[in-house]
């Protein structure tokens, strides 16, 4: 079992930064994707941004093209997602996710069906 934490949520302004981080248990960090997902009340989790396990290959919704990026730190087992620009839209907790190398793709990146481990999630709030 792989326990992912999240941590660096918190209340901002429209229009400030963020970053959030995911710490993963294992010690193959390696092996894994990774991905954010986010949820607001009332709304289905959707898809954020994924990373390959080098870090080679990114993908991220369309919504925060421009505005997210995600990045990984292998020899620290942590998965980051910086956060600029804000909206309150944005408001909802952040959960990372895990899934083993060869289930991952582009094509399969934003399903969550393919990813292993969940965090617990973080939350996220913009204010007007």
């Amino acid at each position: 079992q792989v326990q992912l934490i999240e941590s660096g949520g918190g209340l901002v302004q429209a229009g400030g930064s963020l970053r959030v981080s995911c710490v993963a248990s294992t010690t193959m960090f390696e092996s894994y994707a990774m991905a954010w997902f986010r949820q607001a009340p009332g709304n289905e989790r959707e898809f954020v941004a994924s990373i390959s396990w080098s870090g080679e290959h990114t993908y991220c919704a369309d919504f925060v093209k421009d505005r997210f990026t995600i990045s990984r730190d292998n020899a620290k087992s942590t998965v980051y997602l910086q956060m600029n620009s804000l909206k309150p839209e944005d408001t909802a907790v952040y959960y990372c996710a895990a899934a083993m190398g060869h289930k991952w793709g582009q094509r399969v990146a934003g399903s969550g069906s393919i990813y292993d481990y969940w965090g617990q999630g973080t939350q996220v709030t913009v204010s007007s």
